[in-house]
């Protein structure tokens, strides 16, 4: 007999890709799914920036209530999204392999300048709402002019086209998975080892009920635990600056056991750049701390 699972996941096209995308894996496994669509606050409030919302998880909230009371079985989440101490009763039973987990720079083709990095002209305006973002732009380029965007991928990719901004920061990781036709613009690919990403970006978190032994076996065959390893140590530096979606940090383990750790304490503010040859992960998490620490009484 198949094991049924009910997935909840929000309904943004990315969040579908994701949660089809999960879908997928489990039928392979002989399960048979169904989707559920949630709304979150993230999703219901698209008139703020980020740092207006009250409280935290504005994109997993409603999802993790539904998932603690029953009514789904597995949540689908862009890791990057989750808080770093999930609510008690929940878990990541699963993560997915990493995508590529660099951001793009979406650019008009009026706004290239080949003299300026990233051929991006002198004043331009550039949309984001994220706080890491928003710091490493003004880090490289101080001439430039930061704008709120918000919605879901292809919303302000519309913005962008319809003349709003000269260029956007997307996770290039969500804009491959969707396949977007982006041909009437200029894509430049930011080097995650110096534009640094969110914490976990490319990569999906598959949360249960930390004692659904069931969801737990079936996911177990589709864990990355290579991934688990590094983004773990990448969102462990998250949380212990007590940070979340909001503050200005990009940590990055690669493949090859580099790290690549951005921070600032406040949106705008100087960035400290720290690199890393990782050979143990116990107690690395930790040294970034105090490095950052001693960078910043410096």
């Amino acid at each position: 007999m198949k094991q049924h699972v009910t997935i909840g996941s929000r309904g943004s096209d990315l969040a579908l890709w994701q949660a089809y995308f999960v879908k997928s894996e489990l039928e392979i496994l002989d399960c048979s799914v169904e989707i559920k669509i949630i709304k979150t606050q993230g999703d219901k409030i698209q008139h703020l920036s980020f740092d207006k919302l009250e409280g935290k998880g504005f994109f997993t909230k409603e999802i993790e209530d539904s998932l603690l009371s029953g009514d789904i079985d597995l949540a689908v989440h862009s890791h990057k999204d989750l808080e770093t101490n999930p609510p008690e009763g929940l878990k990541i039973a699963c993560v997915s392999d990493r995508a590529n987990p660099a951001d793009i720079l979406l650019i008009r083709p009026e706004a290239i300048s080949d003299s300026d990095k990233w051929t991006l002209k002198q004043g331009a305006i550039v949309g984001t709402s994220s706080a890491r973002r928003k710091t490493l732009l003004m880090h490289y380029r101080d001439d430039l002019t930061i704008n709120d965007l918000r919605g879901n991928v292809p919303t302000r990719i519309d913005k962008l086209r319809q003349g709003n901004y000269d260029a956007i920061v997307l996770a290039k990781a969500g804009v491959d998975r969707l396949e977007l036709n982006l041909s009437e613009f200029v894509t430049i690919v930011l080097d995650p080892t110096e534009f640094i990403p969110a914490p976990a970006q490319g990569v999906l978190g598959l949360q249960i009920r930390s004692d659904d032994q069931r969801m737990e076996s079936i996911l177990d065959k589709m864990n990355h635990p290579e991934v688990a390893r590094r983004i773990t140590l990448e969102r462990k530096i998250l949380n212990l600056l007590e940070g979340g979606c909001q503050l200005p940090l990009g940590a990055y383990c690669s493949p090859e056991n580099d790290l690549f750790v951005s921070f600032a304490p406040k949106t705008g503010e100087p960035s400290i750049f720290l690199n890393y040859k990782v050979t143990s992960f116990s107690g690395m998490a930790e040294k970034v701390i105090e490095d950052l620490h001693l960078r910043l009484i410096d």
